[in-house]
């Protein structure tokens, strides 16, 4: 545990040190595009957020192969040098996105071609644990398509989801966070060495998400842009693929019987693994509804709106803090409630505490927009959102004579139904009969 925590230290703090240069840089190059209509910052923000975040991938990987311990994932497997590979190809691709607003097909085509550089240096599913069945062996082509399939929907569901000022990291933090714990004990527990890659990628992946975080919460500095929303997506693929792919679950032995038993009692245990769509469900449910909405319309699936659930969130009246903090908590409560559903599924008390956290977590995504009045007596030692604030009117002598007279007209009485007053005839003098 103490070489995956220095890892993921070493990760956060070269990733923090890199990315004040990094916005510079961004500055320099002019990659600070132009306010679109579906954004919901204000002021011009410097991209290339990635760049610093891929340089804290490469420090990561590079202080665990000299480790005692994790040094022997390198020397064991091939899959941290897949990984490598396939980030560095989708970074670039990012990184040119970001500054050059590449057409959506060629970055579709460079994820596929990203995830096929991973398989074939064998980070790839081999195996799946299938309820009734067992373990059923794939064929090189299943397993291909399979892997690139899952490589290119996890990328985009978190590149759909990066919308907001330090929503995409910290969702990837908190889904890497619960992958680790679970990889972790997988690997540690049970001696499985097969899980070792999957617990070094969650490692480095939550150091590359808390080292960047600082610098994009709202009001974010710097945003990450598809060189970094790209790149923590392929990670976060990368280790779902390995532990699910690679670990056999008859190995585990933790059932007796047969393989077929077996498997189909550690169901609950692979639901985080099969699908990694579950660790990040909300931005997956955000893909697919903006897939579904925009096919809808008769638009490209690839055509950006303003219909994320970020910005549902925001027409509601949830402020952009509050918006952000509400998906941290979705995410958190599934992440780690699948999580907690994998090691005991037969305790009651876990489902009724995701039970009752969904239920608080509904009332605060209902909650209209708030904001808390300090008394009279403690305004001085609250920030002045929290004041109450004060109408201050002029002295009369300094009133013009118009505004005078538009505040007589407005104090006399009128009867009701006459144009200006009740209901739609409130919004203008318009007549209640068309002509």
């Amino acid at each position: 545990m103490r070489e995956y925590l220095l890892t993921l230290c070493i990760t956060a703090a070269v990733t923090y040190l890199l990315t004040g240069p990094v916005r510079k840089f961004a500055i320099v190059a002019g990659a600070m595009p132009e306010i679109r209509a579906r954004d919901v910052h204000r002021e011009p923000t410097p991209r290339l957020g990635g760049i610093a975040m891929f340089f804290g991938l490469c420090a990561g990987l590079l202080v665990a192969d000299h480790l005692t311990n994790l040094s022997e994932v390198f020397e064991k497997s091939n899959e941290p040098r897949a990984l490598l590979s396939g980030a560095a190809l989708i970074w670039l691709i990012g990184v040119l996105d970001d500054k050059f607003e590449i057409d959506a097909l060629i970055k579709l085509g460079g994820q596929m071609i990203a995830a096929g550089v991973m398989v074939m240096q064998g980070l790839t599913i081999l195996w799946l644990p299938v309820p009734g069945v067992g373990t059923v062996a794939l064929t090189q082509w299943q397993g291909t398509l399979l892997t690139v399939a899952l490589v290119v929907i996890t990328i985009n569901a978190v590149n759909f989801v990066d919308g907001l000022d330090g929503l995409a990291a910290g969702m990837v933090c908190i889904a890497s966070a619960a992958f680790f714990m679970y990889a972790y004990r997988i690997w540690y527990s049970y001696g499985i060495e097969a899980a070792a890659p999957a617990t070094l990628f969650a490692a480095v992946l939550m150091g590359m998400c808390l080292g960047f975080l600082p610098h994009n919460m709202h009001p974010a500095r710097i945003f990450m842009g598809d060189s970094g929303s790209m790149l923590i997506g392929l990670v976060l693929a990368a280790g779902a693929i390995s532990v699910t792919g690679q670990v056999d679950p008859d190995v585990m032995k933790l059932f007796s019987g047969s393989e077929r038993n077996a498997v189909h009692q550690m169901v609950p245990v692979y639901i985080p693994l099969l699908m990694p769509l579950t660790i990040i469900a909300i931005p997956a449910a955000d893909l697919i509804l903006a897939i579904v909405r925009r096919t809808w319309r008769g638009q490209s699936p690839f055509a950006a709106d303003r219909g994320h659930l970020h910005h549902r969130l925001l027409e509601i009246g949830h402020s952009h803090s509050r918006a952000v903090l509400i998906m941290y908590f979705w995410s958190a409560l599934i992440a780690f409630g699948a999580l907690a559903y994998s090691v005991n599924s037969a305790s009651m008390w876990i489902v009724l505490s995701v039970v009752l956290l969904s239920a608080i977590g509904l009332i605060l995504l209902l909650l209209p927009r708030f904001t808390p009045r300090a008394p009279l007596w403690a305004e001085h030692f609250v920030p002045p959102r929290y004041r109450r604030r004060r109408v201050v009117m002029p002295p009369a002598s300094e009133v013009p004579a118009e505004a005078l007279a538009e505040e007589e007209d407005e104090r006399t009485p009128v009867a009701v139904g006459v144009s200006g007053v009740n209901g739609a005839t409130a919004v203008g003098p318009r007549s209640r009969f068309t002509r």
